[in-house]
């Protein structure tokens, strides 16, 4: 699991030592700390592909769209796995900054779901409370319940964003959370693909086990697209499907 701290030695980093309850630094500070945590399925299989596949979970936008030479220079923006592209402010007080969009890709506000065609350089909004977050076509994000600690429960509920425009992929990737058994195999994965043209997300046969493993749970699938932009929502209803390891095709 990457390592996240909001503590450490002087100067004092908790966030109620940084600013009062209500002052927006402190609730800028609670919204990602809550969006982190509910990233944690996406995250936590970003660290089993690490593992199993040789992946990179933080890395260049080279990496990903190595046919646009455009990105070869870009220093300042970076991809968290392959569905989000961060574009963090680094200059004190900015609120908007340059963003290019990779050009093999139309992209998604990631907070409001707004389309953005790819191959251009926009100034966007960099607020104070917010860091400039984008999504590729073709990516699935699965978002697990609010929790305080990585291993509070399993995530019974989990909701899928799926972000439309081309066809995309994703594997869910879970195991113990507590020990090294994924070494030993004890480790579960399940794979999603998501056809345009057919507007279906297939769910596919859960692959693998471990102990403690979730036998059933139910998915909770958003589609985005350019007609039907939707703002991020944890709590957003969309397609629901109760999943047990079987293979199921969802129609959009």
């Amino acid at each position: 699991m990457p390592l996240y701290r909001a503590h450490g030695q002087f100067p004092f980093r908790e966030p109620y030592n940084i600013a009062p309850e209500k002052h927006v630094a402190y609730q800028t500070i609670l919204y990602y700390n809550k969006l982190r945590y509910r990233l944690i399925p996406y995250i936590y299989s970003l660290a089993g592909m690490t593992y199993l596949n040789d992946y990179t979970i933080m890395r260049a936008l080279v990496m990903d769209f190595g046919a646009d030479t455009n990105v070869n220079s870009i220093d300042d923006q970076y991809m968290f796995g392959n569905s989000l592209m961060i574009c963090p402010v680094y200059e004190y007080g900015v609120t908007n900054r340059g963003v290019y969009f990779p050009k093999t890709s139309g992209w998604y506000d990631f907070y409001t779901g707004k389309y953005i065609a790819g191959g251009q350089t926009l100034q966007v909004d960099a607020p104070y409370s917010r860091i400039p977050l984008y999504v590729p076509e073709g990516a699935i994000v699965p978002f697990g319940p609010e929790i305080q600690y990585t291993d509070e429960k399993q995530p019974e509920n989990i909701t899928l964003y799926v972000y439309g425009g081309r066809n995309g992929s994703f594997t869910l990737y879970e195991d113990e959370g507590v020990n090294y058994n994924y070494e030993k195999g004890k480790f579960s994965i399940i794979p999603f693909t998501y056809d345009e043209s057919a507007k279906t997300l297939t769910i596919g046969v859960r692959q693998g086990s471990f102990d403690g493993m979730l036998q059933k749970r139910t998915f909770n699938i958003v589609l985005v697209d350019k007609l039907h932009p939707k703002s991020y929502n944890p709590d957003a209803k969309g397609v629901l499907v109760n999943y047990s390891g079987e293979k199921q095709e969802v129609k959009l």
